[in-house]
């Protein structure tokens, strides 16, 4: 390899990176950039060490000013010859070495090499490892305003990118590894740029094409192994009908007359008679007149005894008479009577009605008669539907109209502060489904609703429902498949009953960020809160990543996501933590981080406290079914 070592020196200071090969030892190239400082603070002051630069020779093109004979071209260049944009220059006093360099502001970016006289190292080659390795730099510094300040804040991005470069990278992947070095992390720049070469080149990456291959290789071995061997009845016929076969292929070819050569000459294929009975080959094979061995291998099935023919007597109440036996018929007809029916091309047996009924059969559907083993009512099966499988599921049946309370809560919390709140609630009617006929009775009755205290508004669809007041309302409808909403209202923010409090605490440490979100339900909640997910959207995509309790990180997105199975009513405050390095480049910015919460609760109650009463008491003219409440936008921030 051509580049044996990479490293950044400042102007002034000591040395921030170096990256080696595995053969080249680190204490070699520590030698190389000591030199180098050294030529380039003896270059700086020429007057004051004069024996330096006697005792140390510099064949480069570069180091050409730094001779006592070309002093005059070194004060025509500037105090530092080597504070030129690039170069290189051979330093080192028993092994030498060529130092490629380039100077980005005041951050010297090297590469070692061995000194060679022979040309056997490509020197061009270590040139494009270093403008690849400039490359990474400026990108890190977000331009060419390259400092030690900011190379320390991308410092693992920079080491893990000339690790790589150092190894030879192509620039396809040099470019995708600069594009993820800000916001991506560590682990995308390394991992993800595998196969992007493959990828913009249009080709398939090994993944999607192993299990072809292995299918390929299996499928070959298979019939490589694969030996077909034949029956030693088949080979031994095979060599008794060899000769045969061999004397009739001798025997045509000596009838066969010699053509003419002539390639204009007619053909005497014209003049020959067409062959019929004698175009057909005939067997020498005497045994083949013999009928014996014709007849020998059929197989004639013999008759039952006499006992077998005769029926049976059956005693059995209900089941009396003859059963089994064959019965021969001593009936003779003619054979004109047998097939009388053909005379007649549409007559006789050949009627179609004599093997119809009036009524088409109605075939029944559902599971080839094997409904019938689970119930000994073959009708209570056999149903409208033919005895389908969904029969047996049983459905709660509909007594009547139901109405339930569908409600929704958003809220907003910052920190542990209340910053805003509400509920929607919605009430719906199901009616009992239509029958299908075109005479639908309508769904008519009345009903009172309670506990509307802390209501801020009502709305009422007016086409089927009208408001009696006091909290009556009557409602008629027709009958509907789907649940029909009928009245909607809002409460007031101070009246909203809050099902779970949430607090999040945020520290930032450097560039550390630790988070603890803090949950504690309502004690007056009719039953506890089951399957809440806390989703916490990130602002970066965490490299390291450390939560309690367990949690589902979700890369694409950047949330984390725990799931509590139960909340209880009275329990302690539970504790979710997470803790993960921020990107030192934004470590200025705060930054914005959002919980959100979602669970959906179904019961007996409203949350809100509103009930859904008959107008009288004693009817049953609907019936209330379980209530629900979920939440919309329901965050802390």
């Amino acid at each position: 390899m051509s580049c044996l070592a990479l490293a950044l020196q400042p102007s002034n200071g000591s040395d921030i990176l170096l990256q080696t090969r595995e053969w080249f030892p680190p204490a070699r190239a520590l030698i190389a950039l000591s030199f180098f400082r050294q030529t380039r603070q003896a270059f700086s002051s020429p007057t004051k060490h004069p024996h330096k630069n006697h005792k140390q020779k510099q064949p480069s093109s570069s180091s050409s000013a730094a001779d006592p004979d070309d002093a005059s071209a070194a004060e025509f260049v500037g105090d530092d010859p080597l504070a030129a944009s690039n170069g290189q220059i051979i330093v080192g006093v028993e092994s030498k070495y060529r130092v490629v360099y380039r100077l980005v502001n005041s951050i010297y970016i090297l590469g070692v090499t061995v000194a060679d006289h022979d040309n056997s190292i490509n020197v061009f080659e270590c040139i494009h490892i270093v403008n690849q390795a400039v490359s990474v730099i400026v990108t890190a510094c977000r331009g060419v305003d390259v400092t030690p300040e900011k190379l320390g804040r991308k410092y693992a991005e920079v080491y893990m990118a000339l690790d790589i470069v150092l190894r030879g990278v192509s620039n396809i992947r040099l470019a995708a590894m600069l594009g993820s070095m800000h916001g991506d992390g560590i682990a995308k720049m390394v991992h993800s740029a595998l196969n992007t070469e493959s990828k913009i080149r249009g080709g398939d990456s090994w993944s999607s094409v192993e299990s072809h291959a292995a299918e390929h290789l299996a499928s070959v071995k298979a019939f490589s192994n694969a030996r077909f061997e034949l029956p030693q009845e088949t080979i031994a016929a095979g060599d008794e009908l060899a000769p045969v076969v061999v004397e009739e292929s001798e025997e045509v070819k000596e009838e066969v007359e010699p053509e003419s050569l002539d390639p204009f000459a007619a053909s005497e294929t014209v003049n020959k008679e067409k062959e019929l009975v004698g175009g057909f080959k005939k067997t020498k094979d005497p045994s083949s007149k013999d009928l014996t061995l014709a007849l020998a291998g059929l197989e004639v099935t013999t008759l039952p005894p006499a006992e077998a023919t005769q029926s049976t007597h059956i005693n059995v109440e209900g089941f009396e008479g003859e059963y089994g036996g064959i019965e021969f018929s001593n009936e003779q007809a003619t054979i004109g009577e047998t097939f009388e029916s053909f005379n007649d091309a549409w007559g006789g047996g050949l009627d179609p009605s004599e093997f119809m009924g009036e009524k088409k059969i109605h075939k029944k559907e559902g599971l080839g008669g094997l409904e019938l083993l689970h119930t000994s009512d073959p009708k209570a099966v056999e149903g409208k539907d033919g005895g389908n499988v969904d029969n047996f599921v049983k459905k709660p049946e509909m007594k009547g109209p139901e109405m339930y309370i569908s409600e929704e809560i958003r809220t907003e919390f910052r920190e542990s502060l209340l910053a805003r709140v509400g509920l929607m609630g919605v009430v719906y009617l199901k009616t009992m489904p239509p029958k299908g006929s075109g005479e639908e009775k309508e769904t008519e009755f009345s009903f009172r609703v309670e506990g509307t205290s802390p209501v801020k508004r009502f709305a009422m669809q007016s086409s089927r429902i009208s408001s009696l007041g006091n909290g009556l309302f009557h409602v008629r409808t027709a009958p509907s498949e789907e649940p029909i909403p009928i009245l909607k209202y809002s409460l007031q923010p101070k009246l909203t009953p809050l099902p779970l409090r949430v607090r999040m605490v945020k520290r930032i440490s450097g560039t550390l960020l630790s988070l603890m979100i803090q949950y504690v339900s309502s004690p007056d909640l009719p039953q506890p809160l089951k399957n809440v997910d806390f989703v916490l959207k990130l602002p970066v995509d965490p490299t390291l990543l450390k939560v309690s309790p367990k949690a589902i990180l979700n890369r694409t997105d950047r949330e984390l996501k725990w799931q509590v199975p139960e909340i209880p009513l009275n329990g302690s405050p539970g504790r979710l933590k997470a803790r993960m390095p921020l990107d030192s480049e934004n470590g200025e910015e705060e930054p914005e981080i959002i919980c959100y919460v979602k669970f959906s609760v179904q019961g007996s109650s409203s949350l809100s406290g509103i009930s859904l009463r008959t107008a009288a008491e004693g009817n049953t003219d609907f019936y209330e079914v379980d209530h629900r409440f979920e939440t919309g936008v329901y965050m802390c921030n």
